[in-house]
């Protein structure tokens, strides 16, 4: 084991010794032995061979040379102790080695290097992360490690896969606009997400809504630690959303009044110059009804309509509609942020470039 823990340290200061040998050949032409002979000794582990016990005490010796002539008495426990640190840099080695693959792979499959606490993961797209609540305790927490495993390996086909985003079209789908000759897109956002404003923006600069016909699922991203949703009035501006799908209140023409409240969320202020995905956050519940209820009524809605709107934006029925959204963005697409973008045949997670 000395043997090999020597060869990963060797290996990690090779850099530094590589820009020494410049100016001390020497230097270079003695690590460039030892490492030989380190790496000689790993290979014959690979092949479950012994390595030769002659490195391995040329190692030891060279840590104790010294001790040897100032305190005798220390050389077994400080040989112990080597013994111990080659088992410790072994396994870290291994465990960085691992973690580091599983990182990768997350990445790759699912746009997150944590799968399970995506906000926390440096390397991802700009993303609202749909995390999971810390575990409780080590027993819970190796649990999920192998979960985790569990979930990429899982979602290795997910990533290789075409998609369709039909499929995951929901209940009484509305589009931005409708064109026969035009492919389908879904966008997953949270109202209150501002990674969601600036992917909407990129989406409208880009053309994307002319090029796609876009339905949408609106996810309320919900704080694993207090069950509560992570964005203020994001459930209630979500709720008018699918109450306006469900009742069916729509212009004769032009774009829906879901999408409408949706653009001007995303993309306008109010009179003090606050964007209004900001502004609606620090409002009550019954400001921002009011609120949603004052641009249905200037988009063309009835008073009849607006009543109806706000009434089934209360019910079961909605709150159902809800949670079937959820389900199919947790288990069927089994998104890790938001916004996920389906189109052109691939998965998408994060800000719309």
């Amino acid at each position: 084991m000395v043997c090999v823990a020597a060869f990963i340290v060797l290996a990690l200061l090779s850099v530094f010794v590589a820009v020494l040998s410049i100016f001390r050949r020497d230097i270079g032409a003695k690590y460039w032995v030892t490492f030989k002979k380190a790496w000689g000794c790993v290979w014959k582990k690979v092949r479950l061979q012994k390595c030769e016990t002659n490195f391995k005490d040329d190692i030891k010796n060279s840590i104790l040379s010294k001790v040897v002539v100032r305190k005798p008495k220390l050389v077994k426990p400080i040989s112990a102790g080597i013994e111990v640190a080659a088992v410790l840099i072994v396994a870290l080695t291994v465990w960085s080695l691992v973690e580091g693959a599983k990182a990768g792979l997350s990445l790759w499959v699912f746009g997150t290097c944590n799968v399970s606490q995506p906000s926390n993961c440096s390397l991802s797209a700009d993303v609202c992360g749909i995390d999971q609540a810390e575990p409780k305790n080590p027993l819970e927490a190796a649990g999920r490690w192998f979960t985790e495993w569990g979930e990429i390996f899982v979602g290795i086909p997910d990533r290789i896969r075409r998609w369709d985003a039909k499929q995951y079209l929901p209940q009484n789908t509305s589009y931005w606009s409708y064109d026969a000759s035009r492919a389908t897109a879904l966008d997953i956002f949270d109202p209150g997400c501002a990674i969601c404003l600036a992917s909407f923006r990129n989406q409208q600069a880009d053309g994307f809504f002319d090029r796609y016909n876009v339905a949408y699922i609106p996810y309320v991203i919900v704080n694993p630690s207090t069950g509560a949703d992570r964005f203020p009035n994001s459930r209630l501006v979500a709720s008018y959303l699918t109450a306006i799908r469900l009742a069916e209140v729509k212009p004769s023409d032009g774009t829906p009044y879901d999408w409408r409240i949706l653009e001007r969320i995303f993309t306008a202020s109010d009179q003090n110059g606050i964007n209004y995905q900001e502004a609606i956050k620090r409002l009550d519940a019954t400001a921002a009804t009011n609120l949603l209820d004052s641009w249905l009524l200037e988009f063309g809605a009835s008073p009849i309509e607006i009543d109806r709107v706000r009434n089934l934006s209360e019910s079961d029925e909605v709150k159902d509609a809800l949670q079937s959204y959820r389900h199919i963005v947790d288990d069927r697409i089994n998104a890790k942020g938001i916004p996920t973008l389906i189109f052109g045949g691939r998965r998408h997670t994060g800000l719309y470039e």
